[in-house]
């Protein structure tokens, strides 16, 4: 019999060791095992993972001690053994301890926890500011310094196949929802403050790897800072309910070296300074066609299908509508400012003048519309600009 409880306990203690065990191995970066939290690539993040690691570690602790004296409780003071149970309303020693140890852990858990907090919330002197703006359902990126900006979209591709009866399998599509046609690019090793806000519902910007989240607020500014210690690729969600497209808003950064960054910001200033340009010439009915429908296929085929029949009853066909074929200035002051109860934009805040004037010239001369209207970048500027 002797023998026999001398198994169980060390059984039962052996379980306890090897559950510990299998939390060891669950940290990544001991197998390359994704089962635990991620380290991610920031500062914050290597914080947050290792604080997490030091609180599971207490827990596995107090877990194994706890366990351990049940388990033995149960096996060596069974009644089959003769042993009854003691008669006693309270122990004053008992409570005191049972009261001030779990006290003292909890205030050693919170003093780092309080730390990480502070070093999240308080940005140090940062070297550049990103603005990001919410829409539905797409990310605004504004270079404050380098007066850059862009909108990031779903992928063309995820986009497609996204759709019903697309013919294209979910699959078969390299980083299906999670990539977009334009990345928000960043440099490594940069202090970087953003400035995060919404233009119409809820959002919230969420890139695991940087070990935070910021809800994007209509109305409100919340800020948030990174550094960024390794290149590479890091994709994100947005992580609030924002409407039927929700799960069609992926965040993807691209960090690059400081070198290459500057690079790339040169780049994005000559691209903008051909926009202007754009704008200022007249362009070719097949010039505003050809960038009408790769404009259409990426910001308004989502809610107006591909072929322009629509989703009734919410998303309009633009096929033989009264706007894609009526008065031209109805349906430009439509594209610019949204149409109030209803889920269309304001496309005014997000596309350049090009964009919008080749999507309008598509539009009402695609899916039978043949208006044989032609709408020049000019125009909507000197409308955008009153």
């Amino acid at each position: 019999m002797k023998k026999q409880n001398t198994f169980i306990v060390g059984a039962a203690v052996t379980a306890a060791v090897m559950a510990a065990f299998w939390l060891l191995l669950a940290a990544p970066g001991y197998t390359g095992n994704a089962i635990n939290m991620t380290r991610g690539v920031t500062p914050q993040s290597l914080t947050h993972y290792h604080l997490h690691m030091t609180i599971l570690w207490i827990c596995v602790v107090i877990g194994v001690i706890v366990f351990s004296a049940m388990f033995i409780s149960i096996v060596l003071h069974r009644k089959s053994r003769g042993y009854e149970a003691a008669r006693f309303t309270h122990s004053t020693k008992a409570e005191i301890a049972w009261t001030i140890i779990p006290v003292v852990i909890l205030v050693v858990m919170a003093v780092p926890a309080t730390r990480a907090l502070i070093d999240m919330e308080v940005a140090p002197e940062t070297e550049m500011t990103v603005k990001i703006t919410g829409f539905q359902w797409r990310w605004k990126y504004d270079y404050i310094e380098d007066e850059v900006r862009f909108i990031s979209s779903l992928h063309p591709e995820s986009n497609a196949a996204r759709r019903l009866q697309s013919g294209t399998d979910p699959a078969s599509v390299e980083n299906y929802l999670l990539d977009v046609d334009k990345p928000l690019v960043l440099p490594a090793e940069t202090k970087i403050k953003f400035i995060i806000t919404s233009d119409d519902v809820i959002h919230s910007w969420w890139v695991p790897a940087l070990g935070w989240k910021r809800d994007a607020i209509p109305g409100f500014i919340n800020e948030a800072w990174t550094e960024i210690l390794e290149p590479g690729v890091y994709r994100g969600q947005c992580a609030e309910l924002c409407g039927k497209d929700h799960g069609f808003m992926p965040i993807v950064l691209k960090v690059l070296p400081k070198a290459e960054f500057a690079s790339w910001i040169q780049e994005q200033r000559r691209d903008m300074a051909h926009e202007q340009a754009d704008v200022e010439r007249l362009w070719s009915r097949e010039e505003l066609m050809s960038l009408g429908e790769s404009v259409y296929a990426t910001q308004c085929a989502t809610c107006h299908q591909a072929d322009g029949q629509g989703l009734a009853p919410g998303f309009p066909a633009l096929a033989g509508s009264k706007v894609a074929t009526g008065p031209l200035q109805d349906h430009i002051e439509i594209v610019l400012n949204g149409r109030d109860g209803t889920a269309m934009q304001a496309w005014g805040k997000m596309l350049s003048e090009a964009d919008i004037a080749a999507a309008l010239t598509y539009t009402r001369n695609a899916f039978g519309n043949d208006t044989g209207d032609v709408v020049q970048p000019q125009a909507i500027a000197r409308i955008k600009n009153g």
